[in-house]
């Protein structure tokens, strides 16, 4: 029996990406053959790599990480217009997944950056996969921007955070999206957190994301402190980047989870008690905003054939430590999306 065939949307949205891992193994469960995937920020890294051959190994990785391990893969810096420098986390995919031709892939991919200075979408359809994931996960003043080829590359959800557009030549039998800047919804905490979908009762509270809050609070933390031990350091000695530890020790490395959980627990009171935001905090929010409004355009202009919602409070933007939650959340929504849609006949 021939398969329907599906040219894939990602959209971008921080930590929410991790939803794109569940939805694609249940279309591919369910029977779907994914022919093209086209991706902005997390949608195109989860793309990229899905298209690669290698979303079950990078799937295996995220899952256990825990808060620790997420800050540990911050390679921290102060300068060239972003906290973040970002060589750590690319240099983990390359060697997760190796170092890959977009040309070489086995469907067809696109991942899509913004360039600061032209101020226009760029499409990397050729070339290094991870110098397409890199420029077009560089969220403006957290991850340093990509320079390629003379251009200073950024987020592609700046301008596209569900990019539709390069799917339209595929020749293939419908268009799914999978919108993880979906509108807030009121969700279940109780569901939430035995991985089910949102679908709390009218009336039920909205999860806060507080623990951005706290993660955001941590980074802030820890980059405070690297900057204060190099100011302290003669100015030759001085490091641009928070240098790299090794691996604890089982007992040390307990202790550390142990206490920035402490940490993380105890600012949530505080932000809880205090009502406000962090600056970090604060921006993302704000990027979810722009970024759903700017979506909820682009997804009217455009429509796909069918689209998966995942509300922008399934998840905060820095929680990369809940993978396993938010990868089933992506499967039951992508499920629940599937029963009350009929596709298209495959085509012959």
């Amino acid at each position: 029996m021939t398969a329907t065939t599906v040219s894939l949307v990602l959209g971008s949205g921080g930590a929410r990406g991790y939803a794109h891992i569940g939805a694609i193994e249940e279309l591919v469960a369910q029977g779907f053959e994914i022919r093209s995937v086209a991706g902005s920020s997390m949608g195109a890294l989860v793309g990229g790599i899905y298209a690669a051959g290698k979303l079950d190994t990078y799937r295996d990785w995220v899952m256990p990480l825990q808060r620790f391990d997420v800050l540990r893969m911050l390679d921290l810096t102060f300068s060239g217009g972003g906290l973040i420098k970002g060589d750590r986390i690319i240099d983990k995919l390359r060697e997760l997944i190796g170092d890959v031709q977009i040309e070489e892939l086995p469907i067809s991919y696109t991942a899509v950056a913004v360039d600061m200075l032209a101020q226009r979408e760029v499409w990397f359809s050729r070339g290094s996969l991870f110098d397409a994931i890199r420029a077009s996960i560089a969220i403006p003043t957290i991850l340093r921007p990509h320079r390629y080829e003379g251009r200073l590359l950024v987020d592609g959800g700046l301008l596209n955070p569900v990019p539709i557009t390069p799917t339209l030549r595929d020749l293939t039998d419908c268009t799914i999206a999978v919108d993880i800047n979906a509108p807030a919804e009121p969700l279940d905490a109780a569901a939430r957190a035995d991985d089910a979908p949102g679908n709390g009762a009218p009336g039920s509270a909205i999860v806060p994301d507080t623990t951005f809050g706290s993660v955001a609070g941590v980074l802030e933390h820890t980059a405070s402190a690297a900057n204060e031990e190099a100011a302290d350091a003669p100015q030759s000695e001085r490091p641009l980047v928070a240098k790299a530890q090794p691996e604890p020790e089982p007992g040390r490395r307990s202790r550390i989870v142990e206490f920035i959980n402490g940490l993380v627990e105890r600012r949530e009171k505080k932000l809880a008690e205090a009502g406000e935001p962090g600056l970090l905090e604060l921006f993302a929010r704000s990027l979810d905003v722009v970024q759903e409004t700017i979506t909820r355009f682009k997804l009217a202009a455009q429509p796909p054939d069918l689209i998966v919602r995942i509300p922008r409070n399934a998840a905060a933007f820095y929680e990369f430590h809940r993978a396993a939650e938010l990868i089933e959340f992506g499967r039951q929504r992508t499920r629940d999306a599937l029963r009350h849609w009929q596709p298209p006949k495959p085509s012959r």
